[in-house]
């Protein structure tokens, strides 16, 4: 007798950002719903996550979540991100060479601000340092044994005034691993419950960020796991996945702290390529605009990664998504310091918020908005108040802008768009960071916007860049949660070689490659993974000798490798040094668990028409008020076309269409915006 199939059931897609946390769920029949909840509202809510698939799923605050209701959960989170901005990590010990306690904080020496008179250094992760005496050669020649008596002493003492995480780092411990492993086995014998090693966690070259890199995964780790550990028991049995920096989810035991600083933008990036792709747009720049910060990024048919960044004055060596964040969002809040208009870098976040949220929070970006009619209360999420049932509060809005437009000598609508104009051209020089600057010609590009923020000034920064066209999604509300659905599971383990680009570099660096991805599939084996489920993409990360940045390029013959290196180099720097002998620095592979992304939905049996306008409201632009149709979103059909000044309202997001704009919507119920 056949087994039968097992009954869908749902699954909840989540971006728990720093002001909104979105959800995107999938109904047993396959029907797509979307909620939207603030972060942090502890009057309502303990996490905006569980509750907001409490509420779809109709279920009381003590009810558990079951695997018979829910199939799985995708979630990107800020937890990691927020710890490491607000330096609210778990206190960490840091266990290195002896003579090296220094190193990371004295690292390169580098002076991004030549002239800065007061330079203030950012604060070390790491609370102690214990110096071990041990010294291992270059070559792996022993220069001095590891003194466990001494070091084990050393832990005993730390942990006994409370440190309970710990990073080891030892000179060349990337490639001899010996002296660290007997390091981790002392210090959880002393009781340390996080223990990460810096050939483990980042075996690459170079003692400052290979450091830093170790500290940052034994500082967030914990929290991290604390918070995993408090979903996971809100839904006990039910499959939960977490995004990484590098755009790829991973069962929820196996997310560590050094891979979760982008987490919840990832599944932005991986949002804006599927739907992208699906929608017939090869090359696009992603215009991510949430909350607290905006996220820039490039994608021309590959997504682009960085092995090695820094993040929030820390080094780091881990995949991550290349993307540019400026603090630029809807809660970004607006100064007059005496003598000019600011917008942020401080943000309102959730809480108070803008001050049109009700809790008494100052001027923001979305105030502003609101103010010049591009918002409009009425179509807005009532989630605002005591309660979380109220509309947004235009009247605190006209009264802030008031009381400043007295102090500047403005009126209050050419204030907020004085305001506005700062913040366009924020963003879009962040956009010419990651493309003019980079030899892209940004005016054959489509813009494409997400993020709850984003619609509202998508045609004013394509205007500041020259682009003639901006890509709207109907998920572009939540993109970041929909990625998340849109991901495949993925494992990356990268390795440092050092070896010339010959046949006998190449040999070594199959062997290396062999090996990675042998330990992946039995990583993801444990996850219960096939086999047969697999796809790999090896990758060697090649530089000119005596040179400073490495290119990563797919694995293949020699002059296969050369020939993707030169163009890339060449792309890059506009030059090639063919002098130069090229070297394989690292081996990087990528194991991917193919996911079951759902295809785009196509409007059937209905006609093309005039779009159906819901009544005519006031906006602000240019400098002048002009009268702007007010669309929503799920009235317009396919062939619909609308006509700047309009205002095209939904669920979670809303799009301005500027006076010399033009709307389209197609058969997928995708919005393409285009200059006149």
């Amino acid at each position: 007798m056949t087994a039968s199939a097992p009954a869908p059931r749902w699954q909840f897609w989540i971006d728990r950002g720093g002001t909104f946390t979105d959800v995107v769920a999938r109904r047993p029949d396959g029907s797509l719903v979307t909620h939207k909840l603030l972060s942090d509202n502890p009057e309502q809510y303990a996490d905006a996550a569980v509750a907001g698939i409490r509420h779809l799923l109709q279920l009381r605050d003590d009810e558990a979540i079951t695997p018979e209701q829910v199939e799985c959960v995708k979630m990107g989170t800020t937890v990691a991100t927020n710890a490491l901005l607000e330096r609210k990590g778990e206190p960490t010990l840091l266990v290195t060479t002896r003579g090296f306690r220094d190193a990371l904080r004295i690292a390169y020496q580098n002076r991004p601000r030549l002239f800065d008179r007061h330079i203030v250094l950012p604060e070390m992760l790491y609370a102690a340092v214990i110096e071990a005496n041990e010294r291992m050669g270059a070559h792996g020649d022993l220069v001095q044994a590891l003194d466990e008596a001494h070091l084990a002493a050393e832990l005993k003492a730390a942990r006994a005034e409370g440190l309970a995480s710990v990073a080891i780092v030892f000179m060349h411990g990337w490639r001899y691993t010996a002296h660290e492993q007997s390091a981790a086995r002392l210090a959880r014998e002393a009781g340390f419950s996080q223990v990460s090693t810096s050939h483990e966690t980042s075996p690459m070259m170079k003692l400052v960020s290979r450091g830093d890199t170790t500290v940052v995964d034994a500082y967030l780790s914990p929290i991290l796991r604390r918070y995993v550990d408090q979903v996971a028991r809100e839904m006990p049995g039910v499959r939960l996945f977490f995004m990484q920096s590098s755009g790829g989810l991973t069962d929820a035991q196996a997310f560590q702290g050094k891979d979760a600083i982008l987490s919840g933008p990832a599944g932005g990036i991986v949002g804006m390529a599927r739907t992208a792709a699906m929608a017939g747009h090869a090359k696009v720049i992603g215009f991510d605009m949430g909350g607290t910060s905006t996220d820039v990024s490039h994608y021309a048919g590959e997504f682009e990664r960085q092995f090695e960044t820094q993040v929030a004055g820390v080094r780091m060596r881990a995949p991550m998504m290349s993307i540019h964040t400026v603090a630029a969002g809807g809660g970004s809040i607006l100064v007059y310091d005496g003598a000019r208009l600011r917008v942020g870098p401080q943000s309102a976040g959730a809480i108070p918020g803008p001050a049109s949220y009700r809790r008494g929070g100052p001027l923001t970006v979305t105030d502003a908005n609101l103010l010049l009619g591009k918002i409009q209360p009425a179509y807005f999420p009532r989630v605002f108040g005591p309660k979380g049932d109220q509309p947004l509060d235009d009247e605190v809005v006209r009264r802030g802008f008031g009381s400043l437009a007295q102090q500047v000598g403005r009126a209050p609508e050419e204030l907020a768009e004085g305001f506005i104009h700062i913040a366009v051209q924020q963003m879009a020089n962040a956009i010419k960071k990651i493309s003019v600057a980079r030899g892209y010609d940004v005016t054959r590009y489509t813009l494409q916007c997400f993020g709850g923020a984003g619609g509202q000034h998508a045609c004013r920064v394509a205007e500041a860049l020259g682009m003639p066209r901006v890509f709207v999604h109907p998920m572009a509300g939540v993109l970041s949660a929909y990625g998340m659905g849109l991901a495949e599971q993925t494992l990356m383990r990268q390795r440092a070689i050092e070896q010339a680009l010959s046949q006998e570099g190449l040999e070594a660096a199959r062997g290396v490659i062999d090996q990675l991805t042998e330990d992946g599939r039995a990583e993801l084996r444990r996850q219960g993974v096939s086999d047969l489920d697999l796809e790999v993409r090896p990758r060697v990360h090649v530089r000119y000798q005596g040179s400073d940045t490495a290119l990563i390029v797919p694995f293949g013959f020699e002059a296969e490798i050369v020939q993707t290196f030169e163009a890339a180099y060449l792309r890059r720097f506009t030059f090639l040094m063919r002098d130069k002998s090229i070297v394989i620095e690292a081996v990087s592979v990528e194991l991917i668990v193919p996911g079951d992304a759902p295809s785009e939905t196509v409007q059937a049996g209905r006609a093309p028409g005039t779009a159906f306008v819901r009544e005519h409201v006031r906006l602000y632009s240019g400098g002048g008020w002009h009268s702007a149709a007010l669309l929503v979103r799920s009235d317009l059909v396919a062939g619909a076309a609308v006509h700047g000044p309009a205002v095209i309202s939904e669920t979670n997001a809303t799009t301005v269409v500027e006076p010399g704009w033009t709307a389209s919507v197609n058969a997928a119920g995708h919005l393409l915006l285009e200059r006149r």
